[in-house]
């Protein structure tokens, strides 16, 4: 299992440059299943503080292309964490034994896709946002170091509220 600490780090910028190296083994695992793989996360927005991982997005048309998707991506060494679908049901999480790519396979037009795409192309159009979100992750890393939870749970207000204005709400 994974470390539980939460572990910041400045910005790499290697992380593109590997999300395409791994964009194009997921791409040529999936074969003839239709995917369209997104960087998403920290690791996607430019000088952002991040938990060394970079998260993939792979959109897929139906949760049953997601689910035939599961054993391909397991044959490049990923692992399968079917508990995670107890939190979200539409959703296939796996990630490298190392922790150096998570994956999260979802029907494109979902409000996960939507979500995290928002989240994310707001965050590279608004440095303002961006350099913000950095503050309260730091902020959030020193008082949750061992508590993923918390901290996840504590970013969710400003995640919220940057949706919104995404919508235009």
């Amino acid at each position: 299992m994974l470390g539980r600490t939460v572990q910041l780090v400045p910005a790499d910028p290697t992380w593109p440059a590997a999300f395409a190296r791994e964009a194009a083994r997921l791409r040529e695992a999936a074969g003839d299943t239709p995917v369209v793989i997104e960087h998403i996360g920290s690791t996607a927005v430019p000088r952002l503080l991040a938990k060394p991982t970079v998260d993939v997005l792979v959109g897929v048309p139906t949760l049953a292309d997601a689910d035939a998707l599961v054993p391909k991506l397991q044959a490049l060494g990923y692992d399968y964490v079917q508990a995670f679908e107890a939190q979200l049901p539409r959703r296939r999480f796996l990630r490298t034994p190392s922790g150096t790519f998570h994956l999260h396979v979802v029907e494109r037009g979902g409000a996960f896709w939507y979500e995290h795409l928002a989240f994310r192309d707001w965050l590279r159009s608004h440095a303002d946002d961006a350099r913000r979100y950095g503050f309260l992750k730091q902020q959030l890393a020193q008082r949750y170091t061992n508590d993923r939870e918390a901290y996840t749970d504590g970013k969710a207000p400003f995640i919220a509220e940057i949706l919104r204005q995404a919508r235009g709400a």
